[in-house]
C-alpha cells in the first residue's frame, strides 16, 4: 500500500515545487518588458491554458491510473497560466495604485478587491467551467485538484489582507509591486484557525477516502489531492511561523530588493 501512495505524494511535491519555479522564472524574465510586451507574451502562451482544458475533459471520461495523473497535471496546467497572467499583471484590476494609510477598513477592502477583480473574475469562471467538465464525470481528480487550488488561495488572499505575522514579499514582480501596500503585518487574524481548520478537515477527509477504496487508480487520485491539501496546509502555516520557504525557489533567481524595501517602508505605516 506504501508505494501507491508515496509516489503520488512525491509526484504532487515535486509537480508543485517545478511548476511554481517555472512561473517564478518565466515573471521574472517578463519583469523586464513593457506592458505592451507583456501583453503579448501572455496571448502567446495562452494556448497553454487551452491545453490545460482539453487535458481536464480528456481524462475525466476514463478513470485509470494514467487518467488520474493527466486530470491533476492538467489541472495545474490551467492555474499556472492564470496565475502567470496574474503575476505579469495581465490580468489584475482596474486599481493599480498603492493603498493610503489609515483608511477605513471597508475603502481599504474595495481598494483591495479593485486590485484583483479581473483576476478574480478569470479564476471563479475557470472554477465553473472545470466544475461544469467534471461534476458527474468517471473521473472528478482535475475538477478536485482546482477547487483545492482556488479555495486555498482564497484563503491565502484573506489572510494576508487581515493580518499575519509574516509575509513573504521576495517574488512580487515589478508589475504588482503596489498589491504589497495592501497586505498587512499583525497579529493572527481571526480568519487564519478557520482557514487551517478547512484545509485540515479536507485533508482528513481525502486520507479517509486513500484507505476506504481499492481501485489502484481511486488510491493514486486521492492520494495527490491529499498531498496538495498538505501543501497548502503548509503554505498557510508559513504565514505564521519561521519557515524559509522562500530558499525553495531563491536560488533560481536573482532577489528583488527594491520590492522587499517599499514593503518595509509601507509596514512602518502600520499596514
Amino acid at each position: 500500500m506504501a508505494s501507491p501512495i508515496v509516489i503520488p505524494c512525491l509526484i504532487a511535491i515535486f509537480s508543485w515545487w517545478f511548476f511554481t519555479g517555472v512561473i517564478l522564472i518565466a515573471v521574472r524574465l517578463s519583469d523586464r518588458l513593457t506592458a505592451t510586451a507583456r501583453q503579448k507574451v501572455c496571448l502567446a502562451v495562452s494556448p497553454v491554458f487551452a491545453l490545460g482544458l482539453v487535458g481536464v475533459e480528456y481524462s475525466s471520461e476514463t478513470m485509470s491510473v494514467m487518467s488520474v495523473y493527466l486530470a491533476f497535471i492538467s489541472a495545474l496546467v490551467v492555474w499556472g497560466w492564470i496565475e502567470f497572467a496574474f503575476l505579469t499583471g495581465v490580468i489584475t484590476g482596474p486599481n493599480t495604485s498603492d493603498c493610503p494609510p489609515d483608511i477605513a477598513p471597508v475603502e481599504r477592502f474595495i481598494r483591495a478587491w479593485g486590485t484583483l477583480a479581473y483576476h478574480e473574475i478569470a479564476l471563479l469562471a475557470s472554477l465553473g467551467l472545470v466544475i461544469y467538465i467534471g461534476w458527474g464525470a468517471a473521473n472528478v481528480f482535475g475538477m478536485w485538484t482546482f477547487i483545492i487550488l482556488y479555495g486555498a488561495r482564497v484563503f491565502a488572499k484573506l489572510n494576508l489582507f487581515l493580518g499575519v505575522p509574516r509575509v513573504n514579499v521576495e517574488f512580487v514582480p515589478k508589475a504588482l509591486s503596489h498589491l504589497t501596500s495592501h497586505f498587512r503585518i499583525s497579529s493572527l487574524n481571526w480568519f487564519f484557525p478557520v482557514s487551517v481548520t478547512l484545509l485540515t478537515f479536507a485533508l482528513a477527509c481525502w486520507i479517509e477516502r486513500i484507505y476506504a477504496l481499492q481501485s489502484l487508480s481511486d488510491i493514486i487520485g486521492f492520494s495527490l489531492l491529499s498531498a496538495l491539501t498538505a501543501l497548502a496546509l503548509v503554505e498557510h502555516w508559513v504565514m505564521v511561523l519561521p519557515i524559509p520557504d522562500a530558499r525553495l525557489w531563491r536560488w533560481m533567481l536573482p532577489q528583488n530588493k527594491r520590492i522587499e524595501r517599499k514593503f518595509r517602508r509601507k509596514d512602518s505605516h502600520g499596514l
